[in-house]
């Protein structure tokens, strides 16, 4: 009738990304009413002591927002344009200063936009990454004829336990879980098994980021 609200059904949902990652998704899901439940797979851990070589760069790559947050101090490098992957990695690097522009979605579309746009010639690549990639942009950029640099600024550490989703699980107070990887499906897999909770896992919806993840 008029008037009435559409319904929507209400969530229960397990958001697994690294806390560094997770704010703004937690707000937007508890905006429309969900409850969040925190359970990071893996914990970012800035390195210590990292070296980047002071190059004329033609630009530089960035597939992820922690990868601009573990910079290390005075590291200059600001006035190069910068390529990110998506919303959340481009908001980081415009949040610290850099001239930044977001294209592909992922590390394949990355690497696809910067060898159609892009020349071999025009300079070197400098490639901010974590220890482990989900794509392998340096190998993708040098089979182009690329000089790309890949500096490792950070290691995620995968978590020891599901932390509060172990006894929402056990309760049977989660509906969903959100899974953003491959390497966080496969943690998320071998914590709830270590847990002795696969049946109840069994009834939680997994939402994946793609097909690569969901299998």
């Amino acid at each position: 009738g008029r008037g009435r609200q559409p319904h929507r059904l209400l969530m229960r949902i397990a958001v697994t990304r690294p806390e560094e990652d997770a704010g703004p998704l937690t707000a937007k899901l508890e905006g429309l009413g969900h409850e969040v439940v925190m359970a990071p797979l893996l914990a970012i851990r800035p390195r210590d002591g990292v070296a980047i070589p002071q190059l004329p760069w033609q630009a530089i790559a960035v597939t992820s927002a922690n990868g601009i947050r573990a910079l290390p101090a005075g590291h200059r490098l600001t006035s190069f344009r910068t390529l990110t992957v998506g919303p959340q990695s481009l908001k980081a690097a415009r949040a610290a200063g850099f001239t930044a522009e977001a294209h592909g979605g992922d590390v394949n579309g990355l690497a696809a936009f910067i060898r159609a746009s892009l020349a071999p010639q025009g300079g070197p690549i400098l490639y901010l990454s974590g220890a482990e990639t989900a794509g392998d942009l340096e190998a993708q950029l040098a089979g182009a004829g690329f000089d790309c640099r890949r500096v490792v600024l950070y290691d995620a550490a995968p978590a020891d336990d599901l932390g509060a989703a172990d006894a929402a699980l056990r309760n049977g107070r989660i509906d969903a879980v959100l899974l953003y990887s491959p390497r966080s499906a496969k943690i998320w897999r071998g914590l709830v098994e270590q847990a002795g909770l696969g049946d109840a896992a069994q009834r939680v919806t997994h939402l994946c980021l793609s097909r690569n993840v969901a299998a």
